[in-house]
């Protein structure tokens, strides 16, 4: 019923609809492999039949993959095994640069906008506000209080803290390096030991810190990675969408060769972009147009080997 459905399909398409289906029975020739099977199937337990079946599937599998290296298909391999790394390492490459250049580009604003205080003296006073993108050096804070505050890109340097208390603190990318710290407490803060770099430190608590890995999804330097790398697998969709529907009518060939060229365009104007909205929408752009590619690319491997060859093929990439 399949096959009449096909041959009538096709050749209405041809314009000879008055084309009759003609075969009425199909005869599948039976290989030596086949043979085996048939026999072994009589003898032995259950266990040594799917044994012998499952060895024999390997073996045809395994002659398969090794046909590919026969003297007329060589040249086509190579060429293909060519074209295979170098996409792959353009099109992973590029998909681990975007998420580091956006962060990069985050890192070049915060260190434009950064506030340098240069020994501040802070006495008595209770900090209940944010501390973002600053630099402290050589302060002193004496009887201070931080408390139920968030503290961002902060660096304390040679500074002195002293009879000082922290209290629910969350801090993202904060130091202090080279401070002295005394008679200070740290209640219920992911500030952990491993944020004082080169500190000394006398009477100093800590007690309730924070546990686990710090991931704050209102932060967009946690998250970045995460977004971009979901809106570039997210641009895929329409690429695989238009190559699918316009694969047979623009041909392979011309659908790699555009996808490519449009790949290439895309990573030129990345030189163009300085901000972080447009290396996304280029990015997003590469990810749709770079799958057609991808797509014709799987398509024309396989129709360059003989049918017999195909499911090796397959494997083998």
């Amino acid at each position: 019923m399949i096959l009449r459905q096909v041959h009538d399909t096709n050749w209405k398409a041809k314009g000879e609809p008055e084309r009759v289906f003609t075969i009425t029975n199909i005869k599948t020739p039976q290989t030596q492999e086949d043979e085996f099977i048939e026999i072994q199937s009589d003898t032995g337990t259950a266990f040594q039949r799917w044994t012998v079946r499952k060895m024999t599937m390997l073996q045809q599998v395994m002659a398969n993959v090794m046909s590919l290296s026969a003297p007329e298909l060589r040249l086509q391999g190579l060429f293909l095994l060519i074209v295979w790394f170098c996409m792959a390492f353009s099109y992973h490459g590029l998909g681990v640069w975007f998420p580091d250049m956006i962060k990069y580009m985050q890192y070049e604003e915060y260190e434009s906008k950064v506030r340098v205080f240069h020994r501040e003296r802070v006495e008595r006073f209770h900090f209940n506000f944010s501390l973002v993108n600053q630099v402290h050096r050589e302060g002193e804070y004496i009887h201070d209080k931080f408390a139920n505050i968030e503290i961002k890109s902060v660096k304390f340097e040679e500074s002195l803290f002293e009879n000082c208390y922290f209290e629910d603190i969350k801090s993202t990318n904060t130091f202090f390096e080279n401070c002295t710290i005394k008679n200070t407490v740290f209640y219920n803060t992911d500030l952990w030991q491993e944020k004082f770099k080169n500190c000394r430190m006398e009477n100093t608590t800590f007690l309730h810190p924070k546990k686990g890995c710090h991931l704050n999804f209102q932060e967009e330097n946690d998250i970045v990675i995460y977004l971009v790398s979901f809106l570039g697998s997210l641009a895929v969709l329409p690429g695989n969408i238009i190559s699918a529907l316009f694969m047979d009518k623009i041909g392979r060939i011309r659908i790699i060769g555009g996808s490519m060229l449009a790949s290439s365009a895309c990573t030129f104007l990345l030189l163009l972009s300085f901000s972080q909205g447009a290396v996304i929408c280029w990015q997003c752009l590469f990810y749709a147009v770079s799958v057609a590619a991808w797509n014709g690319l799987e398509v024309i491997s396989v129709e360059l080997y003989p049918s017999s060859k195909r499911y090796g093929l397959s494997l083998a990439l």
